[in-house]
């Protein structure tokens, strides 16, 4: 592991308590950084932090992403315990499992989609004064392959991510003589918990598609995730960093 230097740094990582969230969390502390972990399983949240602390300063933080109010609530205590933000990782997001566009529930299209997007919209809104206050910040959204080309049996899915990479590009612009980056990630598919959430026949093709032949180890995404929140990336905002194994033609 190349040693990346984000001493002193606060950062806030939303689904923070496993997978690709959780090994980021590892990656910065480990990197001299103290991390805030949001998360919606209080449960979960208490084991990560269990094993975490001891790498470094870890607070806990339950929300709600979608409610703008636990949002604000958890920017302030995070803020509050840490004394700044510097950081903001959008890493939660859902699947809502696969399914033709016209046979998938309705609110399960709807939860997608605030979840995935909305919820990053309401964690930049709420972060974003505090990084402007510091004169300086990094925002990474966890976006995927899928937001590029469209995975079918995941309508939703994929439109929410192709929103968030839009996302990163308006706020990127907006945030650009601000001494503040947003950058976006689009990984082919991880191995975590999310598998859960898909049918395997789904898993199979998203298998098919990458060139390596083999899914995303987390540690991988955390490392660029990693980058791209140092002071390092100086010079790329707005931008979309592909990690999908080869199998992105753009």
């Amino acid at each position: 592991m190349n040693k990346l230097d984000l001493t002193g740094r606060v950062a806030i990582i939303t689904g923070g308590a496993r997978g690709i969230g959780y090994a980021t969390a590892e990656r910065m502390l480990a990197s001299g950084a103290s991390v805030a972990l949001w998360d919606i399983d209080a449960v979960r949240l208490d084991e990560a932090a269990a094993v975490l602390g001891s790498l470094g300063k870890v607070s806990t933080h339950v929300v709600e992403l979608t409610d703008e109010a636990s949002v604000t609530a958890a920017a302030e205590a995070t803020a509050g315990a840490h004394g700044k933000i510097d950081i903001l990782v959008n890493n939660a997001g859902i699947t809502g499992g696969n399914g033709k566009l016209w046979e998938l529930d309705t609110e399960t299209w709807r939860r997608v989609v605030d979840v995935n997007l909305v919820g990053p919209f309401l964690t930049c809104k709420a972060v974003v004064p505090y990084l402007l206050k510091n004169g300086w910040g990094r925002i990474v959204n966890v976006a995927s392959i899928a937001g590029k080309e469209g995975n079918p049996n995941a309508s939703h899915y994929s439109a929410s991510k192709a929103g968030l990479i839009g996302l990163t590009k308006s706020l990127g612009k907006e945030l650009a003589t601000s001494n503040i980056l947003v950058n976006a990630i689009t990984p082919a598919a991880a191995k975590t918990e999310i598998f859960n959430q898909m049918k395997q026949e789904h898993i199979d093709f998203m298998l098919s598609k990458i060139p390596m032949n083999r899914f995303l180890a987390v540690d991988e995404a955390a490392a660029l995730i990693s980058w791209l929140s140092s002071e390092d990336c100086a010079f790329s905002t707005g931008a979309v960093f592909d990690i999908s194994g080869g199998r992105a033609v753009y």
